[in-house]
């Protein structure tokens, strides 16, 4: 197993190849969990995420005869991107095998590092199935995304860093995919202060390391927005460091990772992947196990779709009643929808989107059925929109 000067010497190895990412407070994380939050930023890295550092400390330590043989990665994005980079900067012929739910946003950027992208598999298990076939077809390098003491070693630079520039943090909130982040974490940070808690963090659909942990046989599966955690095979490596030193895996809801990312984007200013997120989702899902203490969380990856992150931020305004749906049947007769508009307009709403249908939706032919999308400040001020318009009309919020 790695050690504290394993980590310390893949930092030395990356230095100058990867950043090293600022660490801040977040006074609306912390507002909205009670405790203070430390974001470690490492969606400012080149690719997006952290596994920048696993992969830069393992191509570093590739021997010539296996720099000139090139490498095979497999990943749903991060890991890809991470290893075409550093494979890039090192001259090294790199070939990813990414399933074919990836995000075409990640699918872009790893071509664009110069690696040979291959689609294949409806999950990463039958994708690394296949990135084991092209290793042994080419004679590469098979990089494992985290079942490897090199990579371990590297990601755990990143708690490495994080206590370094805030020694008083009292727990660290690691997402959870194949376990290496946490693994590499655990190692650094329960050897820098030992007594800290350090918390694995994964999406319900997707539980794999608490089922492991708890004796359970494992079962994944369902779409979910933090698809870079979504992982069915543990890394036996990982589980073996995770099984003896972790606090306790927090398992969160799909609706916890939207939130936690639309309150990174709108409080913090940060853009965060599902998986990204999972850390803050875990502190608005547990608030009672932080409350009060300095609490350090990764925002470890920020890759995602813009269409994505539009839809989350407008379901989480939904949501929070600050976007209403609001069903009328009104008359259909000449200056119904203008007063309608008044109304809005006169409290304040934002009007956004109309839908007015004659022919098909109403009762009768002297009515219509009216669908508006108005914005509002907050939920108080929705429900004055609501009651100004109740005066007139029968208003059902959908």
């Amino acid at each position: 197993m790695i050690q504290l000067i394993d980590i310390k010497a893949a930092a030395d190895r990356i230095a100058g190849q990867v950043l090293r990412t600022p660490a801040l407070r977040s006074t609306a994380v912390s507002a909205a969990t009670a405790a203070d939050v430390v974001l470690k930023l490492d969606n400012l890295q080149a690719t997006g995420a952290f596994k920048e550092r696993g992969a830069a400390n393992r191509l570093a330590m590739l021997s010539p005869a296996e720099r000139a043989s090139g490498v095979v990665a497999m990943s749903a994005g991060n890991h890809a991107q991470a290893v075409a980079r550093h494979a890039s900067l090192l001259g090294i012929r790199a070939i990813i095998v990414m399933p074919t739910f990836t995000p075409s946003t990640k699918i872009t950027r790893t071509a664009g590092w110069g690696a040979e992208v291959v689609l294949h598999g409806e999950t990463l298990a039958e994708a690394a199935f296949h990135a084991h076939a092209l290793a042994t077809e080419h004679g590469c390098v098979f990089i494992h995304p985290y079942d490897d003491l090199g990579v371990i070693a590297g990601q755990g630079t990143l708690a490495l860093e994080l206590l370094t520039d805030y020694p008083d943090i009292d727990a660290l909130v690691i997402p959870v995919g194949g376990g290496g982040l946490l693994a590499g974490c655990l190692v650094a940070a329960t050897a820098l202060k030992p007594g800290i808690s350090v918390y694995g963090v994964e999406v319900e659909g997707y539980a794999a390391m608490a089922q492991r942990l708890a004796g359970r046989p494992v079962s994944v599966g369902g779409p979910t927005i933090a698809e870079g955690i979504a992982v069915r095979d543990i890394g036996e490596i990982p589980f073996e460091i995770v099984r003896r030193r972790v606090t306790e895996i927090l398992v969160v809801p799909e609706r916890a990772i939207e939130e936690a990312i639309g309150l990174l984007a709108e409080g913090a200013k940060v853009v965060a992947e599902g998986a990204g997120a999972a850390g803050v989702a875990a502190l608005l899902t547990y608030p009672e196990r932080f409350r009060g203490k300095m609490v350090g969380v990764p925002i470890c990856g920020g890759n995602i779709d813009a269409r994505i992150l539009s839809n989350v931020l407008l379901r989480n305004l939904l949501r929070d009643g600050r976007l209403l749906r609001l069903h009328m049947q009104i008359p259909d007769r000449p200056g119904v929808l203008a007063d309608i508009a008044t109304k809005i307009g006169a409290t304040g709403g934002n009007i956004i989107e109309v839908s007015h249908q004659r022919l098909f939706a109403a009762a009768s032919v002297q009515a219509a059925e009216l669908e508006v999308m108005v914005e509002a400040r907050d939920p108080l001020h929705a429900s004055a929109i609501v009651s100004a318009l109740e005066v007139s009309y029968v208003v059902r919020r959908v």
